[in-house]
């Protein structure tokens, strides 16, 4: 597909580590989160982190990070590993308590090592006709930080963003207003350039105690360096911090794959796809699933192009 061989040109070209934060304590799911980490949570038929995971693939991002609690680490590492099943590097770093967004960039300091990064929130599912292409441009550029806008029906509990109607241009983003200036809720997936530490250090504890990543967007916007692409109605950003709401994604997911025969969010198909991972490494991944639908799957994969 023309998408992989402009990402590959991409790839070429810049180097872009991402950050996938997943602790929490995932309270507004227990019990079911008593005993194991809200991202290790099923979304229908794989893991909630397969989900961000690919999003940073199809980004062309190959060495991640992934932030969790230090009761949750062990559980990933045995889940994900080192990323080689899926072409890439993943490693771990703990975060003792849930203190903000934007401490990620702290606690992930010497892992970006001054490299622009990607950063997405392990429990947020997206899935949409152009998602690859929209990531995979945000990933390109190399000054500012580019955001995804969504609407929402309840803006309130979301940071929101406000355009300007005459250029479209991002004019305010606030946290969690009160009296919300749109509907347009700033979604957990974004990219930033190679300030976005420095930056980080910058931001001082909001009201709730934690280093808020409106007020990391807040700088970008005020720099005049912040992008805000909106994702049109075509688009599902997928909320499962509730017991509904993770049944409505997964039920979302379910749909989507029995009618079309595709998979959402799977990392040796995106591998594959990108030429991460060979045919044989793909057959192997599939006998080391075992009788599954989902290896069945990456079998139906091997020789053939995928259409994700």
């Amino acid at each position: 597909m023309a998408f992989y061989l402009c990402l590959k040109t991409i790839m070429e070209k810049k180097l872009r580590k991402g950050i996938i934060l997943a602790g929490g304590t995932g309270s507004r799911l227990y019990p079911v989160t008593l005993g194991v980490s809200k991202q290790l949570v099923p979304v229908y038929d794989k893991p909630m982190i397969y989900y961000p995971l690919c999003v940073l693939l199809m980004s062309g991002i190959r060495d991640i990070l992934v932030i969790s609690t230090p009761h949750d680490i062990p559980a990933f590492q045995r889940l994900l590993g080192d990323g080689s099943q899926f072409g890439v590097s993943i490693s771990y770093a703990v975060q003792p308590t849930p203190n903000g967004l934007a401490a990620a960039f702290l606690i992930g300091e010497e892992f970006l090592a001054g490299s622009p990064a990607a950063l997405i929130l392990g429990d947020n599912i997206f899935h949409g006709p152009t998602l690859a292409e929209m990531c995979i441009s945000a990933a390109a550029i190399e000054r500012g930080a580019t955001v995804f806008a969504y609407q929402v029906r309840e803006p309130q509990h979301y940071g929101v963003v406000s355009f300007n109607p005459s250029t479209g241009q991002a004019i305010s983003i606030e946290e969690k207003p009160v009296l919300p200036t749109s509907n347009w809720a700033v979604t957990g997936l974004y990219f930033y350039d190679d300030e976005i530490v420095d930056i980080a250090k910058t931001i001082r504890p909001s009201k709730r105690g934690e280093l808020e990543i409106t007020d990391v967007n807040r700088v970008y916007l005020e720099r005049g360096d912040l992008r805000v692409e909106r994702f049109s109605a075509g688009f599902a950003w997928l909320d499962t911090g509730t017991h509904e709401s993770l049944h409505d994604a997964s039920s979302y997911v379910r749909t989507i794959e029995t009618r079309q025969g595709v998979q959402i969010a799977c990392p040796e198909e995106i591998a594959h796809a990108l030429g991460y991972i060979s045919d044989d490494a793909l057959a192997d991944r599939a006998k080391f699933l075992g009788k599954t639908e989902y290896a069945d799957y990456l079998l139906r994969l091997v020789k053939k192009v995928p259409s994700v």
